[in-house]
């Protein structure tokens, strides 16, 4: 499993082809077969953009929009760059939890957390109610995204989309993205507004534009989807999107639990290979119901055990012996986000920080 620790983690790792962005399709992590580098250029990437151009009107952009956007570009050998110094390859030997734990789960984090929580309590709420999704997980992955909008990114992103589909080594992914970032605009996003990382993540949540364009919320009714400034429309937006994904109301994302002495590890073992983030996975165990976990001897470490008939799975990230938390359906809604098992249990444990 890949890990990734920086800021704009989630952008990152989908230009890595380590991560799956928010509703968007998972793709490969490496150069598709017959992938070259293109030689940079002016005139080639010119070429390039009247080919996404013409995509772009028979899926009813306006000429004036692709032509006022299509001609400033000019190809940014930075974004390359930043996208070629990615690790493409199988994930080696995992790293602790710990670090990545207490780099995400922070004292910093957890106090802003409480204090936007406290201060949003009506119109978190409400969110609540319309959406299903908890307001310390839709807190938690805006804290874990930007720092709740501390950093948001400075690239410009027709030029960082446009370079990188131009690029290659995932051209469709980008392709369709500046296409979806041409219908943004199209829409009235202002253009002064797309900025963000260099691999094409925007706004608070750090959306794709086939993500905003799907789940993002004008929830405070100006006229479009403001995730760049609009409280109300953020937290929307992200629980949107984890409705979209499949958030179960009312269930845990999970919880810890201590694994008894002389625990069998073998009759939980998972027999099933995802299609996607397999790596990730795979160090779930087994399904079984918060009946069976409890007869199994586990013990909560912290609060109470939910439903029994709950389905949950085991990890133990740092191997038998480590802190263990068992992971509802939920947690793979959080994996929907970020396809990283330390990601999305520290996204959960922020959460639960938050709401203490």
């Amino acid at each position: 499993m890949t890990r990734i620790s920086r800021p704009l983690g989630l952008a990152l790792a989908l230009a890595a082809g380590l991560a799956q962005t928010p509703g968007a399709a998972v793709a490969q992590s490496y150069p598709a077969p017959g992938y070259a580098a293109p030689v940079p250029g002016q005139g080639g990437f010119s070429a390039f953009m009247q080919m996404l151009a013409a995509r772009a009107r028979a899926q009813g952009v306006r000429d004036a929009t692709i032509r006022a956007v299509i001609d400033t570009l000019t190809y940014d050998p930075d974004v390359v760059r930043h996208d070629r110094s990615q690790p493409g390859g199988p994930a080696g030997s995992s790293p602790p939890f710990a670090p990545y734990r207490r780099q995400h789960v922070d004292a910093g984090r957890i106090a802003k957390g409480r204090a936007i929580y406290a201060a949003s309590g009506s119109l978190i709420s409400g969110i609540e109610t319309r959406y299903g999704v908890p307001g310390p997980i839709i807190l938690a992955i805006w804290g874990h995204e930007t720092n709740y909008g501390s950093y948001t990114g400075s690239y410009d992103l027709p030029r960082s989309i446009a370079s990188l589909a131009y690029e290659g080594r995932r051209r469709e992914l980008f392709s369709q993205e500046f296409i979806a970032l041409l219908k943004m605009i199209d829409r009235g996003v202002p253009r002064s507004k797309l900025v963000g990382s260099w691999a094409g993540a925007f706004g608070n949540p750090q959306f794709l534009p086939s993500v905003y364009l799907r789940v993002a919320q004008d929830a405070d009714g100006d006229g479009y989807a403001d995730i760049w400034s609009s409280r109300a429309d953020t937290l929307s937006s992200i629980a949107n999107y984890f409705r979209d994904a499949g958030w179960r109301r009312g269930e845990p994302w999970g919880l810890g639990v201590t694994v008894p002495a002389g625990f069998d590890r073998t009759s939980i073992t998972t027999r099933l290979v995802s299609p996607r983030c397999p790596q990730v996975f795979l160090r779930h165990s087994r399904w079984r119901t918060i009946a069976e976990w409890r007869a199994a001897g586990l013990i909560p470490t912290r609060g109470i055990w939910p439903d029994p008939r709950t389905q949950a799975t085991l990890i133990e990230p740092d191997g038998p012996g480590s802190p263990a938390w068992l992971l509802t359906g939920n947690y793979r809604v959080i994996l929907d986000y970020n396809c990283s098992n330390f990601y999305a249990l520290s996204v959960g444990l922020l959460a639960d920080e938050i709401s203490r």
